[in-house]
């Protein structure tokens, strides 16, 4: 108990290593750990320990310790920050300070340099457009990706521009949501959050739609399949939809028609396409997405035969 009450020693915890990439990241990391020790001030101030008056106080003595000592903990702090290669870049300089300054100087580099870098990503993030394969997720994270970068080098980004950016590059797919939010909101104040969760929400039931018309057209079709078989006697088929229609609700999908040993959701049940327990073949998610492709492709068809009417009567 005693052990891990304790203060935790300064060493204990390693601070973020610079390889020589990445520099406004590390610099954000390694200010917040060497606040968080109590030394950014040696790096940032650079203050001068003097040396004590003859007969000093028990007060300078102990302040004169602590300053002497935190200026040599943050260079040292530095020196385990980077690695070897930068360490006999800067193993000459003297304080926290001078080291500090050093990489800030050789590594994020003139206003020039960052104001071409910045305008590079803001040209990128410009060029984005939602993958047709994409989520929204997929896709807000790698335009969060492209403006977080834009921010480390101290450039504000507004949650608007993403948000416009997002209304404007999405699929067709989600003209819905958006038209619903432009009736009920004003889409100019509307959060980046907010839009994201909107679009995610109808991602979701677009996907429940598609796996609910498919499980029914399988199980529609294996029906078929299996009243077809019936014998026939004095013109009049035997057995099915009567003796079908008298099983109670399956306790697993809750559907009429079937017992529940002939379920295809039986939690006992291996997926012999994905091979996960819960489900039978027939019903997999990735027939599903089989058969939304498919129809996507009859859709484009469909407009391509159109487009070539309209063109041989024009």
């Amino acid at each position: 108990m005693e052990a891990s009450s304790a203060e935790i020693p300064f060493n204990a915890i390693a601070p973020p290593v610079f390889n020589g990439e990445n520099y406004q990241v590390w610099a954000i990391r390694m200010e917040a750990y060497l606040d968080a020790n109590d030394l950014w001030e040696a790096v940032e101030e650079d203050y001068q320990v003097l040396p004590l008056p003859d007969n000093p106080t028990m007060a300078q003595m102990k302040s004169f310790k602590e300053r002497k000592a935190r200026k040599s903990k943050a260079k040292n702090c530095l020196f385990a920050a980077v690695s070897s290669s930068i360490f006999t870049k800067i193993m000459s300089l003297k304080t926290a300070f001078d080291i500090w300054n050093y990489l800030k100087k050789e590594y994020e580099g003139n206003e020039k340099i960052k104001g071409m870098q910045v305008l590079n990503l803001v040209r990128e993030f410009e060029i984005q457009k939602m993958k047709e394969s994409e989520t929204i997720k997929e896709y807000s994270d790698r335009l969060l990706n492209i403006v977080n970068k834009v921010r480390l080098f101290g450039t504000e980004f507004a949650d608007t521009r993403i948000v416009q950016k997002i209304l404007v590059t999405v699929p067709e797919r989600f003209e819905a949501t958006i038209s619903s939010l432009e009736n009920t909101k004003d889409l100019s104040k509307i959060g980046l959050a907010e839009l994201i969760h909107a679009l995610q929400a109808q991602e979701q039931r677009r996907l429940m739609r598609s796996e609910g018309s498919v499980e029914g057209a399988l199980a529609a079709k294996v029906q078929t399949n299996q009243g077809g078989k019936g014998k026939y006697k004095g013109n009049k088929k035997e057995g099915s939809d009567s003796s079908k229609s008298d099983f109670p609700p399956c306790k697993h999908c809750n559907k009429k028609g079937h017992p529940p040993s002939k379920c295809w959701r039986r939690p006992d049940v291996k997926c012999e396409k994905c091979q996960k327990m819960g489900h039978h073949q027939k019903i997999c998610k990735s027939n599903i997405q089989k058969v939304v492709a498919q129809v996507d492709l009859q859709q484009k068809n469909v407009v391509q035969v159109a487009d070539h009417e309209r063109s041989n009567y024009s």
